[in-house]
C-alpha cells in the first residue's frame, strides 16, 4: 500500500486495516522468534507501514478538531 492509497481510504477503513496489520505484525514477530524468516526485512517494512497508517489517522484527528 502506497501513501496515496492510504490517503484515499476512509477513516474507518484505516482503523480496520491498522488492526489487521498489527495482528499480522505480532504473529510475524512470534514466528520469527521461533524460526528465522526467509525475509526478515518484512518485519521492518510492516512496522513502517503501521506507522504510516497511524500518522494518517493522527493527521485526520488533528484536522477535525
Amino acid at each position: 500500500m502506497k501513501k496515496e492509497e492510504i490517503k484515499e481510504l476512509s477513516t474507518q477503513d484505516l482503523k480496520d486495516r491498522l488492526e489487521q496489520m498489527e495482528q499480522e505484525y505480532a504473529q510475524l514477530k512470534i514466528n520469527h522468534s521461533i524460526s528465522p524468516l526467509d525475509n526478515p526485512a518484512k518485519i521492518t517494512a510492516d512496522r513502517r507501514m503501521i506507522a504510516r497508517v497511524k500518522t494518517e489517522l493522527r493527521k485526520r484527528e488533528l484536522t477535525v478538531k
